[in-house]
C-alpha cells in the first residue's frame, strides 16, 4: 500500500520513477531473451485438454513470421479486424499486429450483421481476420456479407487458413512504431446504448498489464488460465500482454466453462484467477462440485461490478485467495485502480483500491473541475501513460472525456478517502432523480450486497408519474432463498435514508450483459418499462 495522508481528492503519482516507455514487441522480446524455453502459451481445448503450445522464443518466432506476413499486405497505420473467439490465432495477430505497426480492431464474436458493419465502417477497416463460426454463429457467412458491402475491404483471412494467413512473410518487414503509436481500437462496451472506438497505444496496454500483474503477485513462470475475451482489454491486455510482461504462463481457454476451468486450474497448478463475479460464483459453484483441489491459486482478480463480501470470503476458502478488486475503462487501458493482496476485507469488498503506479487519480468537481476535499463526491478522473489517445473520428467525444490539462474524465462518480483508496458511488449518467433528489445506484447496490440471498445487484430508474423517477432493485440470487418486498425493504432501512429504498425488488435469473460481462442497465429499464419483469412493491 502506498502511504499517503491527503487533505483533498487528488493522489499524485506514486510508485518511483516512471519506466522507460515500451513497445509490445519489445516487451515479448525482452521476455522470450530473459527465458526463451520457458512455457509462454498453451491452447486449451473444449474438454480441458492442452492443445498447441509455444515457449517465449517460439512465440517469439510465429509472431515475427505473422508480422512480416502482415506488413506485405498492410501498410503501417492500417486498421485490421479480429472477429474470432478465443484461439491462438488471435493472440498472434495481436502480437504481429504489434511488429508490423498495424491496429488491430477487436470485435465480439457474438455480433451479427449490423454490428460488424458498424465497427468495420467506424473504424476504416481495410482487412478482417476471422473463424467460421463460434457457438453456433456463423461468423464466415456474416461477415462475408457485410463486407460484400464495404469496398474499403481489401483482405478476407480465416485464421485457421495458415497459407493465407503467412502468405507474404517473404516479401514483409518488420516495422519500429513508437511506443505512442497506436497499436489497437477497443470498442467501448455500450452498457449505456453506441459504442465508440477508443485508440489505445503500445505503452499504455503493456505497462497497465504488467502493472497489474506485479500488483496481484503474479511471477515469472507462474501458469493462469486466461478464461476472459480476447476481444476486450481485459483479455488481450491485461492478461495476454501483463501475462508475457511478466514472464508467465497462460492457458488459453476458448469459452468460459466453470467445470472445465476448475479442473485445469488444479490440473496444472494454476496460480491466477480473473473473473467478474458472474465467473466467480460459477468457479466456487464448480470447484465445490467437483471436489477439485485448487489450493495453488494465490490471487483471484475481478472488475465490473463491487464483490459481495460473502462471495470474497467464499473464494478465499473455496479457490484459495482473497478478491482484489480493480477499476477501469477501456480508455485508460483499461485499470485505473486496484486493491492490494494484503488489503482489509473492507478494503477489499468496499474500495476499488489504490490508484496503479505512475498514475495521478483525482476526484473532481463535475462543475469546476477542481479536486473536491476528502470524502466528497465528484467524478473520477486519471492522467498518465494509461489514457488512450482519443476516440477514433470523433472530437467532440474526445474534447468531452480528455480536458485540456490530459486528464480522463471517466464518467463514474466517486469519493476517495486520505489513503487515496476510493470508491465507486454512481455513474455520472446513472444518477436517478427522484422528487429532485439525486440517488446514487452504486451506493444502493453496495448496500444490498450485504445481504447472504444476494449474489449480484443492478439499480436503476424507472419512470414514475410523481416522483418523475423510482428506484427498482434487480437482484440475482446466490442460492434458494428469495425474500420478499417487505423482507428486502426492512433490510435495506437498516442501512440507508427512506427516499433510497427501491420502490420495486425484482428477482432475475440471469442479466444482459455486454462482450465483456457487464451490466446493461438500459436493457433492464427497457424491459421493467416494458412490463417483462413481476416486481415486488416496496
Amino acid at each position: 500500500m502506498y502511504e499517503v495522508n491527503l487533505t483533498e481528492s487528488s493522489f499524485p503519482a506514486a510508485g518511483g520513477p516512471a519506466p522507460e516507455p515500451v513497445t509490445i514487441g519489445a516487451a515479448l522480446r525482452a521476455s522470450a531473451t530473459a527465458a526463451p524455453d520457458r512455457a509462454a502459451m498453451k491452447e486449451l481445448g473444449f474438454d480441458g485438454a492442452i492443445g498447441r503450445a509455444w515457449t517465449y522464443a517460439e512465440l517469439l518466432n510465429d509472431a515475427e513470421r505473422l508480422g512480416r506476413a502482415l506488413a506485405s499486405r498492410h501498410e503501417a497505420g492500417a486498421r485490421v479486424a479480429v472477429y474470432a473467439n478465443n484461439v491462438p490465432e488471435w493472440v498472434l495477430l495481436e502480437l504481429a499486429c504489434a511488429f508490423a505497426d498495424v491496429t488491430l480492431v477487436t470485435v465480439n464474436p457474438a455480433y451479427q450483421k449490423r454490428e460488424l458493419k458498424y465497427v468495420l465502417e467506424q473504424s476504416r477497416a481495410e482487412g478482417i481476420y476471422y473463424v467460421s463460426d463460434f457457438r453456433g454463429n456463423p461468423m464466415q457467412e456474416i461477415a462475408d456479407a457485410v463486407c460484400d458491402e464495404i469496398p474499403a475491404i481489401k483482405h478476407r483471412i480465416l485464421l485457421n487458413d495458415h497459407e493465407a494467413l503467412h502468405a507474404g512473410e517473404g516479401a514483409g518487414r518488420l516495422r519500429e512504431p513508437k511506443p505512442s503509436d497506436p497499436v489497437q481500437m477497443q470498442y467501448t462496451s455500450g452498457t449505456t446504448g453506441f459504442p465508440k472506438g477508443a485508440l489505445l497505444h503500445h505503452n499504455g496496454l503493456v505497462r497497465n498489464g504488467v502493472d497489474v500483474m506485479t500488483r496481484a503477485k503474479v511471477e515469472a513462470g507462474d501458469v493462469f488460465v486466461n478464461n476472459m475475451p480476447l476481444f476486450h482489454t481485459t483479455g488481450c491486455a491485461i492478461l495476454v500482454l501483463g501475462g508475457l510482461g511478466v514472464g508467465a504462463t497462460m492457458l488459453l481457454a476458448p469459452i468460459f466453462d466453470p467445470e472445465m476451468i476448475v479442473r485445469v486450474i488444479a490440473r496444472e497448478k494454476s496460480k491466477f484467477i480473473f473473473g467478474v463475479p458472474t465467473m466467480l460464483v460459477a468457479l466456487n459453484d464448480a470447484a465445490e462440485g467437483a471436489g477439485v483441489d485448487t489450493s495453488s491459486v494465490k490471487s483471484i482478480l475481478s472488475g465490473g461490478a463491487m464483490v459481495a463480501p460473502e462471495l470474497c470470503k467464499r473464494s478465499e476458502a473455496v479457490l484459495g485467495a482473497p478478491v482484489q478488486i480493480l477499476y477501469g475503462q477501456t480508455e485508460s487501458s483499461p485499470v485505473i485502480t486496484q486493491c492490494w493482496p494484503d488489503d482489509s476485507l473492507e478494503d477489499l469488498t468496499e474500495t476499488i483500491g489504490q490508484p496503479l503506479p505512475n498514475v495521478d487519480v483525482s476526484i473532481r468537481d463535475p462543475q469546476t473541475n477542481e479536486p473536491v476535499p476528502v470524502g466528497v463526491q465528484g467524478e473520477i478522473c486519471c492522467r498518465g501513460y494509461l489514457v488512450m489517445i482519443g476516440y477514433n473520428d470523433n472530437p467532440e467525444a474526445n474534447a468531452a472525456a480528455i480536458d485540456k490539462d490530459g486528464w480522463l474524465h471517466t464518467g463514474d462518480l466517486g469519493t476517495m478517502d486520505a489513503r487515496g483508496f476510493v470508491k465507486i458511488t454512481g455513474r455520472v449518467k446513472e444518477m436517478i432523480i427522484r422528487g429532485g433528489e439525486n440517488l446514487f445506484p452504486a451506493e444502493i447496490e453496495n448496500a444490498m450486497l450485504e445481504h447472504d440471498a444476494v449474489a449480484e445487484v443492478a439499480v436503476v430508474g424507472v419512470p414514475d408519474e410523481k416522483w418523475g423517477e423510482q428506484v427498482a432493485c434487480f437482484m440475482r440470487a446466490s442460492g434458494e432463498e428469495k425474500p420478499d418486498g417487505a423482507m428486502l425493504k426492512a433490510f435495506i432501512r437498516e442501512r440507508l435514508s427512506p427516499q433510497k429504498t427501491p420502490a420495486f425488488w425484482i428477482w432475475v435469473d440471469e442479466w444482459p450483459l455486454t462482450g465483456s460481462g457487464k451490466i446493461q442497465k438500459f436493457k433492464l429499464r427497457e424491459a421493467f418499462e416494458a412490463g417483462k419483469f413481476e416486481a415486488n412493491a416496496a
